[in-house]
């Protein structure tokens, strides 16, 4: 059992996991990012205390089972897989804070993260969503939800019902009218960049926003009877939304 309670077997090229892994008991994080898995062992139950699991950049089309029977979990990278839709099971995960499922193939958010109910952020970027499920004001403890590199052509309406949000981020998106975020008091910084709007979103004093006129009026201002448009030579770039390395991941 490792001292530090944490196993990483990132870039092994592993096609299974090693049978023994399983039997430490008391491991909390089990990072197996970027190898060639597509299964994974019934045995991994045994590990009730893993609080961070990792199988992003695997070959997985769909979620093992396995994985929602560890009720500790609060942080789970699924990214860069193949996964379709997400188990029902995923429901049992009460204790999840973090939940990445970005670059998958997903065409709808799976309508059981809803059932989330502790879920603070979630990565859905790099996928084929074209809207988000109504349920999905009932995360009450969301604060931040990552939608870059989607299908979106319009604002996720449900967004709008979500006061305590802090951080939308829909860069690369087809949305060409934002509506106003003004009246969400817990927003802090919201990203549209890179899509084909006409206008920016408003927001309350003090929210920073990363777009089009991001550091203006969204409407084009009339001056002496002309509409003249503003345009900003330079704006800032969000934020990169990779996942930190093994050491510096949260719980």
């Amino acid at each position: 059992m490792p001292v530090d309670k944490m196993v990483d077997l990132s870039g092994r090229q592993l096609r299974w996991l090693p049978l023994h892994i399983c039997s430490f008991r008391e491991l909390v994080k089990l990072y197996l990012s970027d190898n060639n898995l597509n299964h994974l062992p019934p045995e991994l139950e045994q590990l009730q205390n893993l609080q961070i699991l990792a199988l992003d950049f695997n070959n997985f089309k769909a979620l093992p089972l396995v994985v929602c029977t560890l009720k500790q979990l609060c942080i789970l990278y699924l990214g860069n897989n193949k996964l379709c839709s997400l188990p029902l099971e995923l429901r049992l995960l009460q204790n999840l804070r973090t939940l990445w499922i970005e670059s998958n193939c997903l065409q709808c958010l799976p309508e059981v993260v809803c059932e989330l109910s502790l879920l603070k952020t979630l990565h859905a970027g790099s996928n084929a969503l074209r809207t988000l499920p109504a349920q999905l004001r009932c995360l009450q403890e969301l604060r931040t939800v990552w939608l870059s590199g989607n299908l979106l052509s319009e604002f996720p309406p449900v967004l709008l019902d979500m006061p305590f949000l802090e951080v939308i981020d829909v860069d690369r998106n087809s949305i060409r009218f934002f509506p106003s975020l003004a009246h969400l008091p817990g927003l802090k910084l919201v990203i549209y960049d890179h899509n084909p709007c006409r206008n920016a979103p408003k927001v309350a004093k003090g929210v920073r926003r990363v777009g089009r006129w991001s550091e203006e009026t969204p409407e084009p201002r009339k001056r002496s009877g002309a509409v003249v448009e503003i345009m900003l030579n330079e704006k800032p770039l969000p934020p990169p939304a990779t996942k930190p390395e093994p050491e510096a991941k949260p719980c």
